[in-house]
């Protein structure tokens, strides 16, 4: 009897631990050569970004440069409760995003411009090694006009 509660509270520690990890947190740096930029944004140069466990939440540093020169520097704090937050900083078309985390290797957002046009959707994604993961977009442009892209990474 022991013997099996023990095992069935072990079972219950070991899947709680499963539930709760996060496949995309680290560094991840951009893959230039797999991306897919969306119609009328500057191609992306360089790009890190550093995901970071904040108790329930997870902190975000993203910055890099576009072929055009301007820079990309953002960071914000998001609950995968899917409640907007503000982002700070400046070189991204959206300035608020909401976080849902689907598994240990999926999270999705919802991001937006305040007062703006442009809203859109993504996916990160990790794959099954660990080693690279994709950033599915799509959406409004702040143009109006549909978008789609695909950014990949590769972890550092």
């Amino acid at each position: 009897m022991k013997s099996s509660l023990r095992i069935m509270i072990a079972t219950v520690a070991i899947a709680a631990v499963a539930f709760c990890a996060d496949n995309t947190l680290g560094t991840w740096k951009l893959n230039a050569a797999k991306t897919k930029v969306p119609a009328g944004q500057s191609p992306i140069k360089s790009l890190t970004v550093v995901r970071t466990a904040a108790g329930d939440a997870m902190t975000v540093s993203v910055k890099g440069d576009r072929e055009d020169g301007s820079k990309i520097d953002v960071s914000y704090t998001a609950k995968y409760d899917g409640k907007a937050v503000t982002m700070l900083g400046s070189g991204l078309p959206y300035d608020t995003l909401a976080l849902k985390q689907v598994d240990a290797d999926t999270v999705t957002d919802t991001r937006s411009k305040k007062g703006g046009k442009y809203k859109g959707t993504g996916k990160f994604a990790v794959s099954k090694d660990g080693k690279s993961a994709t950033l599915s977009t799509k959406g409004t442009g702040a143009d109006g006009k549909p978008f789609e892209g695909i950014t990949a990474y590769d972890k550092q």
